[in-house]
């Protein structure tokens, strides 16, 4: 008894089918809403008990064609731009199922997998400008990358063996420090590592949504004074909210004059450094201890793939290597080699997210990854013209990289009647299936935020956003309660 299929055949047909029709898929996605909500009938499907007895795969794979497929999120979408989500590939969509049918654990061993990963961390330790001893891993995402960076600081900067003392023997309370605009994994950071959010410092920002390196520079003075232990700084390179760009030459300074561990968030803006007209806005990310970002996000790359790189691998590996003696690495056979990527992370249990990587970046080549970028920023900085332009609406904060926030307005209603008015028209947006925009809010304003890392995106596309927002919106205001 095994679980390969008793007809080869059948499943050969099956795959080729399902190869067709996912091209197809993508072929035609500008034909299809951006987004339509899930029906009962899917809903109804997918809320079954456990299946006991088997099922045909043609079977499944049509309850696959008729209630999954027809309801995605929309990030493939030439006019989905919520959140901060990427768009996927063809070949790397195909990468993926070479990577599950090679179905290796990318925690160790000696296996070509391994050497994969390398490669793309080696790639991107060059690019970011860090020195060939730094070392990476693959990640989930950002977030998850983020934490661990900021593990790495933490263990690197305590001052003691905090792994096997605990914080418990800390002689200090151990603090660190952010922007307000600092993503939310920053915080919960703080929340996991045992530091409690009260641990973190949250530095305000200037009119551009960017750190107030004065202000950090005060925090940090009167913690030292109150007895406290400073130890590390994120930095955004790029804000989640905005698209803010800190002063990173200027919190490199300060972190090397304190001896404070200098961390990058690099999530929604750090492979901009692939575009020379872009690269100068990163200055000093050099400079960093450690740097998180995202191939999923900005270089299309299907999910799950973050990175988190660190400038010493001995500060990388001593956060997390161990060894249990079912471990040990060996100079020959399978469980050979130098590459042991459970050493510097959490898991042991690691997928192939390395190979969608590996063949996307080098389908397309860097440059052509570099114009994209360019090509995004562009085509925000055009949906700003547009939104300028419009009397009825409202930008409510600067363009400085691939995210434009902005809100409907009319003549005499207060922020509370407008955040009301805004929401409703984002709501009644998606549901139209036009385009998927999300949200946020900015000094208590409730705004539509473009968040732009789509390759299929056209100007025209955002003239069609700008034209049904004013749609809808006019709908709205002439409503006395604005709904």
């Amino acid at each position: 008894m095994d679980l390969d299929p008793a007809d080869w055949q059948s499943m050969r047909d099956l795959g080729h089918r399902m190869v067709d029709d996912m091209m197809t898929y993508l072929q035609t996605v500008r034909d299809r809403p951006a987004w339509k909500p899930v029906p009962e009938s899917t809903r109804t499907l997918l809320d079954q008990a456990p299946p006991m007895a088997p099922t045909a795969p043609e079977e499944i794979y049509g309850d696959f064609v008729e209630h999954i497929l027809p309801y995605p999120l929309g990030n493939i979408h030439p006019r989905f731009w919520g959140w901060v989500i990427g768009t996927g590939t063809p070949l790397g969509a195909l990468a993926e199922m070479l990577a599950a049918t090679m179905n290796p654990n990318v925690g160790g061993g000696d296996h070509a997998a391994n050497y994969v990963e390398r490669q793309v961390i080696e790639w991107f330790k060059t690019l970011f400008g860090l020195p060939p001893e730094a070392s990476g891993l693959l990640t989930s995402g950002a977030s998850m990358a983020n934490i661990l960076g900021l593990t790495v600081a933490r263990n690197a900067r305590a001052g003691f063996d905090l792994r096997q003392r605990g914080l418990g023997a800390a002689p200090r309370r151990l603090v660190y420090y952010a922007s307000v605009e600092a993503h939310s994994c920053v915080k919960k950071a703080a929340e996991l590592l045992g530091l409690g959010s009260d641990n973190l410092r949250l530095i305000p920002v200037n009119d551009r949504f960017e750190i107030e390196i004065p202000a950090l520079e005060s925090t940090v003075a009167r913690d030292r004074a109150d007895g406290l232990q400073p130890f590390a700084v994120v930095g955004n390179a790029g804000t989640v909210n905005t698209g803010a760009i800190d002063d990173l030459e200027g919190l490199a300074d300060f972190c090397e004059a304190e001896k404070l561990w200098f961390h990058v968030d690099g999530a929604i803006g750090a492979v901009a450094v692939l575009s020379p007209p872009l690269k100068p806005l990163f200055k000093a990310m050099e400079r960093a201890d450690s740097i998180a970002f995202d191939f999923h996000k900005w270089l299309y790359v299907p999910y799950e793939a973050g990175c988190l790189l660190v400038r010493r691998e001995a500060d990388h590996s001593g956060a997390f290597a161990t060894r249990a003696t079912y471990l040990a690495s060996h100079e020959r056979g399978a469980a050979g080699g130098t590459i042991w990527f459970s050493d510097y992370g959490v898991e042991l249990s690691r997928g192939f997210r390395a190979l969608k990587i590996w063949m996307s970046l080098r389908e397309h080549g860097l440059e052509k990854y570099g114009r994209l970028i360019e090509q995004n920023v562009e085509q925000c900085r055009y949906l700003a013209r547009l939104v300028d332009e419009a009397p009825e609406l409202e930008r409510l904060a600067p363009v400085s990289l691939n995210i434009v926030c902005f809100r409907y307005r009319v003549p005499g209603k207060d922020d509370a009647a407008l955040n009301a008015l805004n929401e409703e028209l984002l709501m009644r947006l998606h549901e139209s299936g036009v385009a998927v925009p999300t949200y946020t809010v900015l000094d208590g304003r409730y705004v539509l935020r473009v968040a732009h890392t789509n390759h299929r995106s056209r100007n025209e596309d955002f003239d069609l956003l700008v034209a049904e927002v004013k749609r809808i919106g006019a709908e709205l205001a002439g409503k006395p309660d604005g709904r």
